[in-house]
């Protein structure tokens, strides 16, 4: 876009918010509202500037990012004195696009259209028009042209019927801005240096404002307190599932469905209700997911099932696979093909073969699984001895029978049967039947305790 600089003004409270963080850190889709903005700014702009003020070491820490330059306002004295302190770092032969931090959902292609409208004009206005636009600066035309900015304080009633209202997104040729913020003054209600004031400043100067008029109430609103957060939240998600839905995804209810990363998906997946995405997910095709399950940073395969409530996070799943209902998943797990793992089944770190079967009730960890495994019901791999985590390998087509606890570290041959109820602390070789349980007693005279 030529050479552009973003300016985004992050230096508010946010005292509505009653938090301990700043506005521009309060989250939307698992990132900040800076991060959206930033985002978006980072796609058109040559440099960024974000003018910071309260907790600004926090704002600082929490985007920590080099193409960012920071400029701290020490003295609220409102959105024209916010923008003169970046003025300093700015070209005179460039375009200054002005952007709020607590702005999240604005469109790249909104901006894009901005700043080429300033670049013909000199300077470009951002407004929306509301149904109730109580507490908005509304926009003043004449034949159609934009004379000024008049805030809600300011208005007399004839212009307070006006609808069309200012955003505060705007972009300015940077020479003409420096010119205008030096002439704008305190003379007004709030006691401040408005941004908004250089509008009637240019008109005075013979320029003509030109302006877009966005049709997307959402996509302009600013985030004052936890329920705007939230509306918002809405609004998000709901785009983002229609654009899957658009793409070829199948979301039984896109109003109960979330993601808060990067999803991508192959063709004829499905998703049920209540499902939440994070991080990094990729689905291939024909995979279904049930209700209620949350994944995270997974590479899931072509026809693998997730069955209800299951919690996948940071693992591979092969073509094939059956997952839950009621497993977890977790870090550094790669499970193979067609390889099922059942009701309440919990696996972590550990590769699980083809066809290997992990049906009800157990725990994997630290462990190496071949193919065509059967692991019984409430079978645990001991792989902490209180201070260091010890791997457990178990051989293709070996069977652990129910309620055994295998010790590590510990290797079980290929083949090989581990009777129910065994607990195995050393290697069992290939084709080998072992078995821990001792000899059962039966006492004729035991009688069962009574309650008192």
């Amino acid at each position: 876009m030529g050479n552009t600089h973003a300016i985004i003004l992050a230096a508010g409270k946010g005292s509505r918010m009653n938090s301990s963080k700043p506005k521009v850190l309060q989250t939307l889709s698992n990132n900040t509202l800076l991060e959206h903005v930033f985002s978006q700014a980072k796609a058109l702009c040559d440099r960024i500037h974000v003018v910071y003020g309260f907790e600004g070491e926090q704002v600082q820490r929490k985007i920590n990012d080099p193409n960012i330059n920071w400029v701290e306002q020490i003295e609220q004295l409102g959105t024209g004195h916010a923008v003169a302190q970046v003025m300093p770092h700015i070209e005179d032969n460039s375009i200054s696009l002005i952007l709020y931090g607590d702005v999240p959902l604005i469109k790249e292609s909104t901006l894009a259209d901005l700043i080429h409208k300033a670049q013909q004009s000199g300077i470009a206005l951002l407004s929306v028009i509301l149904d109730k636009p109580t507490g908005y600066g509304r926009i003043i035309r004449q034949n159609e042209q934009i004379q000024a900015i008049v805030e809600q304080k300011d208005a007399n009633n004839a212009q307070l019927n006006i609808n069309e209202v200012n955003t505060g997104i705007m972009a300015v040729r940077s020479q003409l801005l420096k010119q205008y913020l030096s002439k704008i003054n305190t003379s007004n209600v709030q006691g401040e240096f408005c941004l908004t004031d250089i509008i009637a400043c240019a008109v005075a100067d013979g320029q003509t404002v030109s302006s877009i008029v966005s049709k997307n109430q959402f996509e302009v609103a600013g985030v004052n307190d936890k329920v705007q957060l939230a509306e918002l939240e809405r609004v998000f998600q709901k785009n983002q599932a229609t654009q899957f839905m658009q793409q070829g995804l199948s979301l039984k209810d896109p109003n109960r469905f979330d993601c808060r990363g990067t999803f991508t998906f192959g063709r004829d997946c499905e998703i049920d209700i209540n499902v939440l995405i994070e991080g990094k997910v990729t689905l291939g095709d024909n995979t279904v997911i049930a209700p209620n399950c949350i994944i995270k940073n997974a590479k899931i395969s072509n026809q693998v099932s997730i069955l209800p409530n299951c919690v996948i996070e940071d693992c591979v799943i092969e073509d094939g696979a059956t997952i839950g209902p009621f497993a977890r998943i977790r870090p550094q797990t790669h499970i193979k093909t067609y390889a099922k793992i059942g009701n309440f089944v919990e696996v972590k770190k550990s590769t699980i073969g083809e066809n290997t079967k992990v049906s009800h009730l157990s725990y994997v960890g630290d462990a190496i699984i071949g193919e065509n495994v059967n692991i019984g019901a409430g079978v645990i791999t001991c792989n902490y001895d209180g201070v260091n985590k010890h791997q457990t390998i178990i051989g293709d087509g070996a069977s652990i029978g129910s309620d055994s606890q295998l010790v590590a570290p510990i290797k079980i041959g290929k083949n090989a049967t581990i009777g129910a109820g065994s607990t195995i602390t050393k290697t069992v070789s290939d084709n080998q039947l072992s078995l821990s349980r001792t000899k059962q007693t039966s006492l004729k005279n035991w009688q069962r305790p009574t309650k008192k």
